[in-house]
Formats: structure tokens, C-alpha cells, sequence
């Protein structure tokens, strides 16, 4: 059920022998896939440790945490899962903070689709329409809000395909398979640029604050390789590469 997609690059310090370097699993939203990428491999060579990664839906990590996955960290898309999950005892007390505050974006991989207000969903001139699941996705839960509070829903609401998770939404628009979907501005935004297609950033008005919180997991408890994770993602190296991909920093 759960495994390990990717890992950090394997290189070490001159010094990291010295730290007792080890390996932290974690447990991150898909939507932080190309940002933690970075961290990782900047982590390891900084410190000597190796964080071992796997990506998917913040709710699917909850059940599989709950079953006993072996993730010593969870990077969540929102901050109610890691808050549940120390209240449930399956998180370290206290070690719960926000690393991340996304923003949903409307996206076509077509230049010039999707305008600059988000016009294109009230014409309805296009067949599908991708979004996250929103049942395990916070991405997902947010474009339904917007979509609500645009009084959208009803009339779009045939034209919905959902994405196991946020990756999936994006890919499904990037294939061509959706005309456009709601995705993570990380997605498809680096450096002050967007990468590819069009996009309209929805106002943050229309959907509740995507707080991204991590925390550490009961497995991970007392470990230096998880603490020293942690502290990486609050240093200004972590939070420089953040920013980059759009997001919000707390």
C-alpha cells in the first residue's frame, strides 16, 4: 500500500559520517513533490542525512498512518490532518508547525485559454474540468469552494473528473485528457514564471487557507535524522526554495 516513489540524491559531506548520518521516511502532499525534491537533496548534503520520499494525497496518508505505515514525518496539505493526528496520539505533541501556505491556480496547458479572471468557467466552452479529489485532497476541497462560492458548481458539475490526488489533477490537464483544471500554483509556476499553458490565480477569498503543516509521526519520535529534518525546513535555504514554487511562507 504505501512505498517510497523517490528518493534524494546520495551525497554525503566529508563530515556527515561524524553526524551518524540515517534515513527519515516521509510522507509529502503531492502538491510539494518538486519543491521537497530540492530540500532533500540539498538535506542530504548539508547534514548527511537522507530523506526517503513518498507523494500522494494527504488523506490517503492519514489512513495508511493510522494502519501503521512506516512515515516518521508527514509534509501535509492542510493543517487539520497533522492536527488530528497529535490529537489521536499518532503525532509527536508540539512538534506541529506550518511550513507552507499554498494558493490554488485555474490552468491550461494552451497558452492563452484560461484569461486572466477566470472567465473561461463561466463560458462552460469545454468538456472536462480536473480537480483533485476533494474527499482526501485539500486542493481538491478548495476548488470545490470556489467553485461554489462562484456559483459554478451546478453547471460545471458534469464536467468534473477527479484525480486521486493533485499530481494526477495536473496530469490529466498536461495529457490534453482536460481542457483545464485546478492545480497548485507550485505546479506549474518557478522562479516569478509560470512554466507552461495559462493559468488565472484564484482569489484567496474563494476557498479557506491552504495551511501546510508538518509533523513528526510516533515513528520518528527521538530520532536526530527526523529533528534535524525539521529544523532543515525552517532554515532560510528551505524557505528560500519555497517561496520559489509560489508558496505563501508563514
Amino acid at each position: 500500500m504505501w512505498r517510497p516513489v523517490l528518493t534524494s540524491a546520495a551525497v554525503l559531506l566529508a563530515f556527515a559520517p561524524l553526524a551518524q548520518a540515517d534515513e527519515v521516511a516521509v510522507a509529502v502532499a503531492a502538491n510539494f513533490t518538486a519543491p521537497m525534491q530540492k530540500i532533500a537533496a540539498e538535506f542530504e548534503k548539508d547534514t548527511g542525512h537522507k530523506a526517503v520520499l513518498s507523494f500522494g494525497a494527504t488523506g490517503k496518508f492519514y489512513a495508511q498512518i493510522t494502519n501503521g505505515a512506516p512515515f516518521e514525518v508527514l509534509l501535509s496539505a492542510d493543517d487539520e490532518t497533522p492536527a488530528k493526528l497529535e490529537k489521536e496520539q499518532a503525532g509527536v505533541a508540539g512538534s506541529r508547525f506550518t511550513y507552507a501556505i499554498g494558493k490554488l491556480v485555474l490552468w491550461s496547458a494552451k497558452p492563452g485559454y484560461v484569461d486572466s479572471k477566470g472567465e473561461v468557467l463561466k463560458k462552460g466552452e469545454f468538456a472536462r474540468l480536473s480537480i483533485a479529489n476533494p474527499k482526501t485532497a485539500p486542493y481538491g476541497q478548495a476548488a470545490m469552494e470556489a467553485l461554489d462560492k462562484l456559483k459554478l458548481l451546478p453547471a460545471l458539475q458534469p464536467k468534473i473528473v477527479q484525480g486521486e490526488n493533485i499530481s494526477q489533477a495536473h496530469q490529466f490537464v498536461a495529457t490534453g485528457n482536460a481542457e483545464l483544471g485546478f492545480v497548485a500554483l507550485s505546479q506549474v509556476y518557478v522562479d516569478g514564471k509560470l512554466t507552461s499553458g495559462s493559468m488565472w490565480q484564484v482569489p484567496g477569498t474563494l476557498y479557506s487557507p491552504i495551511r501546510q503543516d508538518a509533523v513528526v509521526l510516533n515513528k520518528g519520535a527521538g530520532k536526530p535524522a527526523v529533528q534535524a529534518l525539521m529544523t532543515y525546513l525552517k532554515s532560510a535555504k528551505a524557505r528560500a526554495v519555497i517561496h520559489s514554487y509560489g508558496y505563501d511562507l508563514p
